[in-house]
Order: structure tokens, then C-alpha cells, then sequence
């Protein structure tokens, strides 16, 4: 049995880009269980906690001051855990390598920020409209890449 939701973890520093994932989060005609982080310590400590939910989607500024995002996806992935979770990686700028890197490392989807809120809007839809449709439908993560 599915559940009628998807829980949904942000890691980002800027409080600013918190509640603009929560405000298009609420905005979605998809159920969405949300929870934000601003330290790579809040988070794992929450991912690592015996009673959360596994979340269903991650999103991680790749751009974060108190450490490496790579580290974190490492981290993440080379918990079995974790391996159902979708982990979409974000950045105003990445440059082609870093971009490639982000893919091996083992994240999902690979989000280019956009500088006018319509836009972010339209990306984390489009994101969340294809992780409902593998959440609902039971579709191998293993295969879900997208660049948005």
C-alpha cells in the first residue's frame, strides 16, 4: 500500500530558500510532508534518528558553506537506508564537471536554480510531479536521472 503523501527534506542554509520550497510545496495538488535543515548536522541527525520516515526526496544546495555537498551525498548513498530516497542536488552555478560529478555521486536529479521564483516554481513541479509518478507506481529509482 502507498502512502498518500511524500516526505520531502530540504538542507539549505539560506532561510529564504526555506520558505520558498514550503510556499511552493504547499501551493502542489500532491500531498507533501515537508521538513527543513540548515546544517549538515540537523540532518543527518534527523535521517539517522531510528523513529523518522525515510524521506522520499531530498533537496541539497549544492553551494553550502559548512561543507562539502559531495560529502553529504556520499554520506547518504552509501547508506542502504537511504537507497529508495530520491536526492535532488541544486546550484545557481556548477560547471560541466561538477555537474557529472553530482550524477556518479549518486543523485538523482540535478536542479539549475533559476533567479525568478516562477521558474523555481516550474522546476521543483516538474521534479515532484515524476518522483509522485515513481512513488505511485512503484518504478525502479536505480533508473530515475533528470536534469532540470
Amino acid at each position: 500500500m502507498t502512502r498518500e503523501y511524500l516526505n520531502v527534506v530540504l538542507k539549505d542554509h539560506d532561510e529564504g530558500n526555506h520558505v520558498f520550497f514550503g510556499t511552493i510545496f504547499q501551493d502542489m495538488k500532491i500531498d507533501i510532508r515537508f521538513q527543513a535543515f540548515f546544517s549538515q548536522a540537523a540532518l543527518m541527525q534527523y535521517l539517522n534518528g531510528k523513529s523518522a520516515p525515510v524521506p522520499d526526496v531530498l533537496f541539497m544546495n549544492y553551494d553550502i558553506p559548512e561543507n562539502n555537498a559531495m560529502d553529504i551525498l556520499d554520506e547518504i548513498k552509501s547508506n542502504e537506508r537511504y537507497s529508495a530516497m530520491t536526492v535532488a542536488v541544486y546550484s545557481e552555478q556548477v560547471s560541466p564537471a561538477e555537474e557529472e560529478e553530482i550524477f556518479v555521486r549518486g543523485a538523482n536529479v540535478f536542479m539549475r536554480k533559476p533567479a525568478l521564483y516562477q521558474d523555481l516554481k516550474k522546476r521543483i513541479t516538474e521534479i515532484m510531479a515524476v518522483s509522485w509518478q515513481y512513488h505511485t507506481c512503484g518504478l525502479n529509482k536505480d533508473n530515475f536521472i533528470m536534469k532540470v
